[in-house]
């Protein structure tokens, strides 16, 4: 039989997102796709001042396709909004929870599909899938939807799962209504709390003209350890502690998150040693199919070598003495910062 309807309920979303695996769903209804999108002005204000860094794919032609949900999908009506935990996962050699196991983009892509799929036997519809790669203010997306709200840490924080969260969208044609208790933005619950302001580091969350906290990706351990290309900022070496990639500081020191297992995996086989020692054959072999793969080979030894240098310990003096001989100029300084540090 011909499926003609182009609605669906809220509730069917949730249940069928929940069916493909993911732990958070909402629906954001777009009655006007002309409208500009949630906190797009803010967004250009935040690219304006600088604070995006180097990460161009922010601030060049891509920044004003944000601006509205019909520049990604003509005629949308309903951006459906998904989130999938990794609260279980546990830092290991430096490596944040979230880049542990599978690339996420694959595993989130692979589920909106399914949860397009499974809404096509009910109505018929255009969509498209996005992950964190699309011209998407997807944290925007995700408060308007329920998920959760925006913390100081400028992370999705949902307040009974805290903010381990990775998040998707499906934007459809579909005319999905909210549910006004469920796909409504939540209140602001940081209160008065500075945890994640004062634990890290480098001071990269910095207060924003309206009043609020945004990040200064220039200020970032993330940033650094993953965007960069280049070398990584003399003054901020030391503060990047045993981060090789990524960084959850802002987030174990959450209030909201303090029922997630401890970030570090006493039991891990990976060592910085090992990871000294990859060819780029190696690592490309290695992390081919996981979210590592983004910081490239050069830049990545370059994170073990400050994170070796950082550690004191002598153990690691080998291993840096290899680095410091590289033929690659990025990694050979900072493998000579790191032997000096194992000095002072």
């Amino acid at each position: 039989m011909e499926i003609v309807t182009q609605r669906v309920s809220s509730h069917l979303v949730r249940e069928l997102a929940a069916k493909v695996g993911f732990h958070l769903a909402g629906v954001v209804a777009v009655p006007n796709a002309a409208r500009s999108a949630p906190d797009f002005a803010r967004y250009m204000s935040w690219v304006d001042r600088g604070l995006a860094g180097e990460m161009a794919y922010l601030t060049d032609h891509r920044a004003q396709v944000r601006a509205q949900f019909e520049n990604l999908l003509p005629g949308v009506k309903s951006v459906i909004s998904v989130g999938l935990s990794y609260a279980d996962s546990q830092r290991t050699a430096g490596i944040a929870r979230y880049a542990q196991g599978p690339d996420y983009h694959v595993v989130i892509r692979r589920g909106l599909e399914a949860l397009a799929a499974g809404l096509q036997e009910h109505a018929a519809f255009e969509w498209r899938a996005c992950v964190d790669t699309a011209p998407l203010l997807e944290r925007s997306v995700a408060r308007d939807a329920g998920l959760g709200w925006i913390g100081k840490n400028t992370c999705l924080i949902n307040q009974e799962s805290g903010s381990f969260c990775l998040l998707g969208e499906l934007l459809t044609t579909l005319e999905i209504t909210p549910d006004p208790g469920l796909d409504a933005p939540p209140p602001d619950r940081c209160g008065t709390c500075t945890r994640c302001l004062d634990a890290c580091p480098t001071q990269a969350l910095v207060p924003s003209p309206d009043g609020g906290f945004e990040l200064d990706a220039r200020r970032c351990i993330s940033y650094f350890t993953i965007e960069l290309r280049g070398p990584a900022p003399a003054e901020h070496l030391e503060a990047i502690g045993d981060n090789v990639f990524g960084c959850d500081i802002c987030q174990d020191v959450c209030p909201w998150n303090r029922d997630v297992p401890a970030s570090v995996d006493p039991d891990a086989a990976t060592t910085l040693e090992e990871l000294a020692s990859l060819s780029e054959a190696e690592f490309r072999a290695r992390f081919r199919q996981t979210a590592v793969s983004r910081a490239k080979h050069s830049a990545f030894l370059r994170n073990v070598a400050v994170a070796m240098g950082n550690s004191g310990d002598a153990k690691f003096r080998p291993a840096l003495e290899s680095l410091a001989a590289s033929p690659d100029p990025l990694v050979a300084d900072h493998g000579k910062w790191g032997l000096e540090q194992l000095c002072r």
